[in-house]
Parts: structure tokens; sequence; C-alpha cells
């Protein structure tokens, strides 16, 4: 019997991670924000979507990072620098890109903005909500489109 290699556990943690990130914003997006503001009381919305968002940003915390750490592991052992300034696979620099963008609002953006957003909503719950949604729609958008590349690109199909 086989064992696994390094890069084979890389892979598998790698996509496990970016299942949990992309599928909780998946999550977020398509169903809780929805619900909050189907909410007929738009402070009861916020609240419920604070609820979900807190419980999943303390996660997402471990997942992005990891994700971008076996991503890194398999970029070096496999020696694939040179594949980022390749255009057929594009689909690498917009997993790094969308790594970043991630890593920059997780750990930057919302811890700064969150006061000021929830002092926001204290007065237009509704308008937050509404912009938070749309927010989450081109990231998600961003993050599926990635994963589709990146799946039909690693094994040798879409948009060469």
């Amino acid at each position: 019997m086989r064992t696994m290699d390094d890069i084979e556990l890389a892979r598998a943690l790698h996509v496990l991670f970016i299942g949990h990130w992309i599928g909780g914003v998946a999550f977020v997006t398509l169903v809780a924000l929805p619900l909050a503001r189907a909410n007929n009381d738009a402070r009861e919305g916020w609240a419920l979507f604070e609820a979900i968002e807190r419980r999943f940003s303390a996660q997402v915390k471990w997942s992005i990072p990891l994700a971008g750490a076996t991503g890194l592991w398999m970029t070096w052992r496999l020696d694939l620098w040179g594949e980022f300034e390749d255009p057929t696979f594009w689909w690498l620099d917009a997993m790094a890109l969308v790594w970043i963008l991630f890593m920059a609002l997780v750990f930057v953006v919302e811890p700064l903005a969150h006061a000021r957003l929830a002092a926001e909503a204290a007065r237009d719950p509704k308008g937050v909500l509404r912009r938070i949604a749309r927010a989450h729609t081109v990231l998600l958008t961003a993050g599926v489109v990635t994963i589709l590349g990146a799946v039909a690109g690693s094994h040798g199909g879409l948009f060469p």
C-alpha cells in the first residue's frame, strides 16, 4: 500500500481549506444575507447577520491562512513560480489575488471598519446589509470563477 506524499497531502488540505472558506462565503452570501435582509425588522436582520458573520469570521481566520500555506507549499515543492508568468495558468494568479484580497479583508479591513460599520448599521441597517450583500456577491463570484479556472486549468482545460 502506497502512502500519501507531502504534495498529495498539501493538495487535499488545500481543497479542504478552500472548501471551508469559499463555501462559507457562499453560505453567508446566498443564505445568511438574504435571510437578514428579508427580516421585517432591519435591526434584527443586522443582528442575525452579525451573529453568523462573527462565528464564520473566527473560523475563516484559520482556513484562509492555511489555504495560503498549503498553496505556497505546493508552489515551492513543485517549483511552479514560472507558471505565474504564463497566461495559460491565469488561474494561479487569480488564486493568489483572491487569497491576498481575502487576507486583507479579514485581517485588516474588517477589524478597522467594524466599529464604523456597526455605527452605520445602527442608523441604517437596511442600507448596510444591501451594501454588504453586493460586496459578498462580488467576492463570491471572484472565488467561484477562480475555483472553476483552477480545477479545469489544472486538468488541461478552460481558457488556455
